[in-house]
């Protein structure tokens, strides 16, 4: 699978428009950015850390950093913002030494090395598994020396020329990366890439419309849901011309059956729902769409349609993406507004040592817990040891989706 890589050069360009740019490709329909600061100023190198841990909060795709690395630490700070991979420009790295070192603590697959294409890159043993190219010409002689190198490739070019098609073609050729993607469509783009027989991550449909319920008007009803929290935010109506339009657009287009048309969300306020997943129940009349919603989905201005409660039964919640999260609200909202006789207040006065301290006691006891035969000691433990965390989270400044993402991270 072949894959659609905007770069974004930010040598030259404010933190902010990186970061909007970053968000306008990824809603666009990119599978991956490459974002890069080669500059060799210490101070180029933390602001542009600085851009793209802000970065790792803006998009929600896989994000490559390309900087300047003159030792360990700084491949090490890249990581740390989030980013999927880090490229190093070979030709401007001081002490090759770091390579290995930086292979040896994240692996080859999370390296990737950055070469002109007129180098002999085929000659030289580079330990990771992929090789970003500057372009420079297609044709055999670089086709033969892709090859010969037994490396995947990753080609970066300005594309000038109208030569995507081409270049996807080449053999070992895993993405291309270039700024012909910015203001286009990429979903489109891709569509254009399938058409000339290349192998991409396109968003269409496992099923025809034809194969929908749909009422005798031809509509079916969408649910519409957050991807990250579950939230039914509201309910529309689709037929086959809106539901056709939001694949090719990767936004949610619905029918509007009072104005007898179709609307796409967020035209007129700017709270777009750009879509994530779509599927269709079991007899196939209902579509549910996953998607990131910009802003309010409610005309109210509420975030979901869903905000009048009609009934309700006290219940015990152990959804652990609700449970989590609430509890660690109630940690952050005792910091910031502390509750007398409160022992998570007792343990933000007291300090960082403090809560360090009570964090690796429970850690211990977890230990104890996990030699003896008994789970219920261990499930207490357990969950003693999350609520000191989550303070120590809540002191540092972390939230729960800055360890999500992390985690996702290492899914890859």
């Amino acid at each position: 699978m072949k894959k659609v890589v905007p770069f974004i050069n930010a040598e030259s360009e404010f933190a902010n428009k990186v970061l909007l740019r970053a968000e306008q490709y990824s809603h666009a329909g990119a599978d991956e950015l490459f974002i890069y600061n080669y500059s060799k100023m210490e101070s180029d190198r933390e602001e542009f850390i600085a851009t793209m841990k802000k970065l790792e909060e803006t998009v929600d795709i896989p994000f490559i950093i390309g900087m300047y690395v003159s030792r360990f630490e700084d491949i090490k700070k890249a990581f740390y913002t989030g980013a999927y991979r880090v490229v190093i420009k070979y030709d401007i790295m001081p002490d090759k030494s770091v390579l290995a070192e930086a292979v040896g603590r994240f692996g080859q697959d999370k390296l990737i090395i950055e070469i002109d294409s007129d180098e002999p890159f085929e000659k030289i043993h580079f330990p990771v598994d992929t090789l970003l190219l500057k372009h420079v010409d297609t044709g055999g002689p670089l086709t033969k020396r892709i090859l010969s190198c037994g490396k995947d490739i990753v080609i970066r070019d300005s594309l000038l020329r109208n030569d995507l098609v081409e270049l996807m073609e080449l053999p070992k050729v895993m993405a291309v990366s270039t700024n012909y993607y910015e203001d286009k469509n990429i979903f489109k783009v891709k569509n254009n890439l399938k058409a000339a027989g290349i192998e991409v991550n396109t968003f269409s449909s496992s099923k025809p419309f034809s194969e929908f319920k749909t009422d005798e008007k031809g509509l079916i009803p969408c649910v519409t849901q957050d991807y990250r929290t579950g939230e039914v935010l509201m309910l529309a109506y689709m037929n086959e011309e809106s539901y056709n339009r939001t694949l090719e657009t990767g936004r949610m287009t619905y029918y509007s059956r009072s104005r007898d048309e179709l609307w796409c969300k967020g035209d007129t306020s700017g709270h777009y729902q750009y879509v994530k997943e779509l599927h269709i129940d079991c007899d196939s009349d209902t579509i549910l769409a996953k998607v990131h919603q910009v802003g309010a989905a409610c005309h109210t201005g509420e975030y979901s349609c869903f905000f009048t409660e009609l009934a309700k039964r006290d219940y015990i919640d152990t959804n652990p993406l609700t449970i989590l999260r609430e509890d660690f609200d109630v940690i952050r909202e005792r910091k910031e507004n502390p509750k007398e006789g409160s022992y998570t207040n007792y343990l933000f006065t007291k300090g960082l040592d403090k809560i360090l301290k009570k964090v690796g006691e429970e850690a211990s006891e977890i230990i104890i817990a996990a030699k003896n035969p008994e789970e219920d000691e261990l499930t207490y433990e357990m969950a003693d040891f999350l609520y000191h965390m989550m303070v120590l989270m809540a002191e540092r400044g972390l939230t729960w989706e800055d360890i999500t993402r992390e985690l996702a991270n290492r899914r890859r």
